[in-house]
């Protein structure tokens, strides 16, 4: 009987043991969401965005070839309208349900594959100030990068963009935009 009752409080104290550490995990990785939380929204609204880009510069090259010339201005406005509110109506519950799945999708994923320990570690580089910064200027970084990319490669892909359009539209039979 004894043993029985040392067997039943050894597994409630593991069980405990078990709760307080979920618990303890729970909350690290919540603060993880917590601040990548902007990141979320941000991949939410370029998910929702994208089909409306597309469908813009769909429209922006038929434009000219369905709509009389006097009339372009007027059709161009209404679908800046269009996307507008397509925009105002999507990308709010977009990012609203990106945000309410991280913790069961996001979540999990830290759950399964980081220890309290690396989810300790993850929260504190995550909210250091310094990465911070580092997420501050990343746009910057990428756009001195991209200038210079662009810059330097620029003489030896054009030829090969254009080369690439002419056979393209050789093939269909059309004329080579200018």
């Amino acid at each position: 009987m004894l043993k029985k009752s040392l067997l039943i409080l050894a597994l409630a104290a593991v069980s405990f043991g078990a709760q307080a550490q979920s618990a303890s995990k729970k909350a690290l990785i919540d603060r993880i969401l917590k601040a990548q939380q902007p990141g979320i929204e941000a991949m939410a609204q370029q998910l929702a965005e994208e089909p409306a880009i597309e469908l813009q510069m769909r429209a922006a090259e038929a434009l000219p070839q369905r709509v009389a010339q006097d009339k372009q201005q007027a059709v161009a406005k209404e679908i800046e309208a269009d996307l507008k509110k397509y925009a105002e109506e999507v990308v709010p519950v977009v990012r609203a349900q990106a945000v309410k799945l991280a913790p069961s999708t996001v979540g999990t994923v830290l759950d399964q594959k980081f220890s309290e320990d690396e989810l300790k570690q993850l929260a504190g580089i995550i909210e250091s100030p310094t990465y911070k910064k580092f997420q501050q200027v990343g746009g910057e970084m990428q756009k001195v990068l991209t200038e210079k990319l662009v810059a330097e490669t620029r003489a030896s892909v054009t030829p090969k963009v254009k080369a690439l359009e002419e056979s393209i539209s050789k093939r269909l039979g059309v004329t080579p935009a200018k």
